[in-house]
C-alpha cells in the first residue's frame, strides 16, 4: 500500500479532533464513503454507501447513529480543517495590493419531495425557487501548487423561519466580525449593497446588476428656480431602453485600460457616489464597470476600496472559487441527492458533503497526480482522479489508529435490549401502566 492511504486518514483524524470517541469511528466511516464515490452508486442512499465500504450491519447504524444523534457540531470540523490547512503549508492565501480575498455565497441543496421543508433556493433550470436545504458559505482563497483553491471558514445554515435575505444579512456580519485588517469581502449579484455598508469598515467588492443606478454625493448647483435639490445628480454606468427612447449611460469621472492574454481590457470609473434613494452625505462608494472582450455583457461592480480598477478586477475574479466547494459535494461525490429526513441528519449530510469535498480538492493539489487507468497520459491533480484511485481501496484494510478511532467502551449490561428498549410506558394519571409497544 502507498503512502498516500496513510496521509488521508491522518488529515480525517486531524479533522474529527473536536469529534467525541463514541461518534468518530462512525463519523470517519460516513466521511470515508463520500471520499470514495460510494454516494454516487447509492444515489445519495446512506444505508447502502456505507455498506458498500464491507462494513458489517452493526458499523452501518453505527456511522448512522453518527450522523443523526452524534454530539458534534459542523462547525467544530471546519476550524479543525481550517486550521489543518493553514499549519500543513501547502495553501498560500492569495493578495492583490496587499489585499487578501475572502469570498462569500449561498448554495442550496435541493428536497422537493422533503416533508416540512419550509425553506426555498431559486434554481434556473427550473426557472423559479424549489424547496432546499440553503447554506451560507465563507472561504478564504488561496492556492495549492497551480490550483486555485478555496478553505472555507464559515458554514451557515438557514434556519426554518429564516428568509433568504435574513441569511445573507448574517453571513455578512459573522464574516465581517472575522476579516483581518488585509483582507475585503468580495460578493456576487444577489446580496444587498446596504448590508455591506451598514459593517463598520468593512472593505468589500459586490457585483451590481446591469440597471444598478446611483446618485452624486454633492448637490448640483441650484439653478435658480424653483425648489432647491435635495438629491445628487443620477448616474447610470451603462445605457438603457425605456419603450422608443434610449437613456445615455452617465459620463465616467475615470477610465483604466490594462492587456490580459492578448485582450484589451477597459473600465469605467465613477467615484464618490450614493445609493440612488439617498441624500448627500452618505457612506460613498465607487461604480467599476469593466468592458471584457471575451463577454457580451460588461461586469459592474461597487467597492469601498481606493484600489486600481485592475485590483479590483483581480479580487473579484477571487470569488469563484466559492464555486467548488458545491461543485465538488454534489457532481464529484454524489451529495446533489440525498435521502435523509432527521430533522439534524437533513442538515448535517449536505455540510458533511461541503467539507469532504473540500478535502478531498485539497488533497487532490497536495499529492502527485493519480492516473485513472492506462490511457489517462497527461493525468492532472483533480479530485475526480483522486475519487477513483479511492474507490479501488479496500477500507477493512485501511491503516486505522485504533487510539483515536475505536469504539467507545460503555458499560451498557444494565440497559434493556431488542423490543424491551423500544417499549414505552405511559404518562404518570393514565388509567393503565402496562408497556405499550412503540
Amino acid at each position: 500500500m502507498s503512502n498516500l492511504p496513510y496521509a488521508i486518514v491522518a488529515l480525517l483524524c486531524q479533522v474529527l479532533a473536536p469529534v467525541p470517541i463514541g461518534t468518530k469511528r462512525g463519523l470517519f466511516s460516513l466521511l470515508w464513503a463520500l471520499l470514495s464515490g460510494r454516494f454516487l452508486a447509492s444515489r445519495g442512499a446512506v444505508f447502502p454507501a456505507l455498506s458498500a465500504l464491507g462494513l458489517v450491519p452493526e458499523e452501518v447504524r453505527r456511522a448512522e447513529a453518527a450522523l443523526a444523534y452524534g454530539s458534534y457540531r459542523t462547525s467544530d470540523l471546519v476550524s479543525a480543517w481550517h486550521k489543518a490547512v493553514r499549519e500543513a503549508g501547502h495553501w498560500r492565501p492569495h493578495r492583490y495590493d496587499g489585499l487578501h480575498p475572502v469570498a462569500c455565497d449561498l448554495v442550496g441543496f435541493y428536497r422537493p419531495h422533503l416533508v416540512g421543508c419550509t425553506t426555498k433556493h431559486y434554481t434556473s433550470q427550473a426557472g423559479k425557487a424549489l424547496p432546499a436545504l440553503v447554506y451560507g458559505l465563507c472561504v478564504e482563497v488561496g492556492s495549492v501548487g497551480t490550483m486555485r483553491l478555496g478553505v472555507p471558514r464559515l458554514l451557515l445554515r438557514q434556519e426554518a423561519d429564516e428568509t433568504e435575505a435574513r441569511l445573507q444579512s448574517r453571513l455578512v456580519q459573522e464574516a465581517a466580525s472575522g476579516l483581518a485588517e488585509d483582507e475585503s469581502l468580495i460578493i456576487d449579484a444577489g446580496f444587498s449593497l446596504s448590508d455591506l455598508r451598514s459593517q463598520e469598515n468593512l472593505p468589500y467588492v459586490i457585483r451590481m446588476p446591469q440597471n444598478t443606478t446611483a446618485r452624486r454625493n454633492t448637490l448640483p448647483d441650484y439653478r435658480g428656480k424653483g425648489r432647491p435639490p435635495e438629491y445628487g445628480e443620477i448616474v447610470r454606468p451603462l445605457p438603457r431602453k425605456h419603450g422608443m427612447r434610449v437613456i445615455q449611460a452617465t459620463k465616467p469621472d475615470a477610465t483604466a485600460r490594462w492587456t490580459e492574454k492578448g485582450r484589451t481590457i477597459k473600465a469605467h470609473l465613477y467615484e464618490n457616489v450614493v445609493a440612488a434613494d439617498e441624500k448627500p452625505g452618505g457612506k460613498p462608494y465607487r461604480l467599476i464597470v469593466i468592458y471584457d472582450p471575451r463577454y457580451h455583457k460588461p461586469l459592474v461592480l461597487a467597492t469601498n476600496l481606493n484600489k486600481t480598477a485592475y485590483t479590483i478586477w483581480c479580487l473579484y475574479r477571487d470569488r469563484w472559487p466559492v464555486e467548488q466547494l458545491p461543485l465538488a459535494a454534489k457532481q464529484m461525490l454524489g451529495a446533489e441527492r440525498s435521502f435523509v429526513f432527521g430533522k439534524e441528519a437533513r442538515y448535517r449530510m449536505p455540510e458533511l458533503a461541503l467539507l469532504t469535498g473540500n478535502i478531498l480538492s485539497y488533497i487532490a493539489a497536495t499529492v502527485p497526480a493519480v492516473a485513472t487507468g492506462f490511457w489517462d497520459r497527461c493525468c492532472r491533480p483533480t479530485c475526480g482522479r483522486l475519487r477513483r484511485y479511492l474507490e479501488r481501496l479496500i477500507f477493512s484494510e485501511l491503516p486505522l489508529p485504533e487510539e483515536q478511532l475505536r469504539k467507545k467502551a460503555s458499560i451498557t449490561d444494565h440497559l434493556p435490549k431488542g423490543v424491551a428498549g423500544h417499549r414505552r410506558r405511559k404518562a404518570d394519571g393514565c388509567a393503565s401502566s402496562m408497556p405499550v409497544a412503540a
